[in-house]
């Protein structure tokens, strides 16, 4: 495979791999930031909803306050997680859902390794702000994410599906994509990277300031579409955390499923038919 100064033309499957060290700092740091960035999501997104469902028995207003309440919360946490990191350059934290760290590395983004790392960081501070939440006063219970009345299993996971490939693609558009910062021309971001025990500089495109703004927007969309069904969750850790507190685990594997499928399949095609091309 080929080194380049500037990386930003490189198809995601012809750029080089960096073998990660295990726990070595940048993956304790990289795990730290995911937790911490998850744990912003989780409370806050959780939390709304246990505030929505105290205040009001309003559904149409209970809608929108949960897609705007998760939008925000999502933008913020996306934007306190997302950079580069040593380890490899070519990729950056900030997922906060195992589904788009799915889609990451099934595109090339991600090494198998880094993957399993994101993922036990977002599950574990899914519990945790979860826990945090049972004590909220007033008795009121943790909601858990559950089909509604005359919604099959089917659908649900079709709905998953499909939600959370347009939630994955537009992290890859805006985030996994170099060409992505392009037209807003700042300057690239220089970063050393230890290759083969030789440090090297590579220029890597400025991520896009706008990429945490667009995820929460569509979350906050597909929130409106699926909400009344089954809860739009688009996240396993997001589900997960609510299920392990309540030991509710009523058709739970569909809130895995769908997200991984629809996961998968946007990080596919979006790096073999829009990268590579």
């Amino acid at each position: 495979m080929r080194n380049r100064k500037n990386v930003s033309n490189i198809p995601i499957t012809q750029r080089p791999r960096h073998k990660p060290e295990i726990l070595s700092m940048d993956t304790l740091m990289a795990a730290g930031n995911e937790f911490i960035s998850t744990f912003i999501f989780v409370f806050a997104a959780t939390g709304s909803r246990i505030a929505v469902n105290k205040i009001t028995g309003d559904a149409v207003f209970g809608l929108m306050a949960t897609a705007i309440a998760q939008a925000f919360s999502l933008t913020a946490a996306v934007s306190v997680g997302i950079k580069y990191t040593d380890m490899n350059p070519y990729t950056c934290c900030g997922h906060l859902n195992p589904a788009v760290t799915f889609g990451a590395f099934i595109g090339g983004n991600l090494h198998i390794f880094r993957a399993f790392i994101y993922w036990f960081a977002q599950l574990l501070a899914s519990i945790a702000a979860c826990g945090l939440l049972v004590f909220f006063p007033g008795g009121q219970r943790v909601p858990v994410f559950e089909l509604s009345n005359g919604v099959e299993v089917q659908n649900a996971l079709v709905l998953e599906m499909v939600m959370t490939f347009i939630l994955v693609f537009t992290m890859c558009a805006t985030v996994f994509d170099p060409k992505a910062t392009k037209r807003y021309n700042a300057p690239p971001l220089n970063i050393v990277v230890n290759d083969q025990n030789s440090p090297k500089l590579v220029q890597m495109p400025p991520l896009n300031r706008f990429s945490p703004l667009a995820i929460g927007l569509i979350v906050g969309a597909n929130i409106l579409v699926g909400g009344p069904f089954d809860g739009a969750s688009m996240n396993p850790a997001l589900s997960f955390g609510a299920a392990v507190v309540t030991w509710s685990w009523s058709n739970h594997w569909v809130y895995w499923v769908g997200p991984l499928i629809g996961g998968g399949i946007a990080g596919f095609v979006y790096d073999f038919v829009f990268i590579t091309k």
